[in-house]
């Protein structure tokens, strides 16, 4: 499963339905039931008909099967994927967010800086 922007670039990748990764190989988050949290244990939004949506409901990334949201764009050919690095051990969870109304807006955040929050 490859999650692009909203130009349509690749971003990051998912193999195993849990765990998700840069190209470069990078773990940088992780599903838990629909929620996207970071290794750092901070909810970094919600997953939802093959769309990835911010805390404030805006979409930050999608899937070629996603339905709903935004209109997609014409996706990118994905890079060749790096080596996974070591997967971190996964901090403590906060406490999950009250799930934001779904928008259609695309979120500030439709990069690589989800996953820095």
């Amino acid at each position: 499963m490859v999650f692009y922007n909203y130009e349509g670039k690749p971003i990051a990748y998912c193999e195993d339905k849990e765990k998700i990764y840069l190209f470069s190989g990078e773990p940088v988050a992780y599903f838990y039931n629909e929620l996207v949290y970071g290794y750092n244990g901070i909810q970094f939004g919600w997953y939802e008909n093959g769309w990835i949506r911010d805390l404030h409901g805006k979409c930050v990334f999608y899937t070629k099967d996603a339905i709903g949201g935004m209109v997609k764009p014409v996706c990118r050919v994905a890079p060749v994927r790096g080596v996974k690095r070591v997967t971190p051990v996964k901090a403590v969870r906060r406490v999950a967010r009250v799930k934001a109304v779904s928008q259609i807006a695309w979120s500030s955040l439709s990069n690589e800086r989800f996953f820095a929050q």
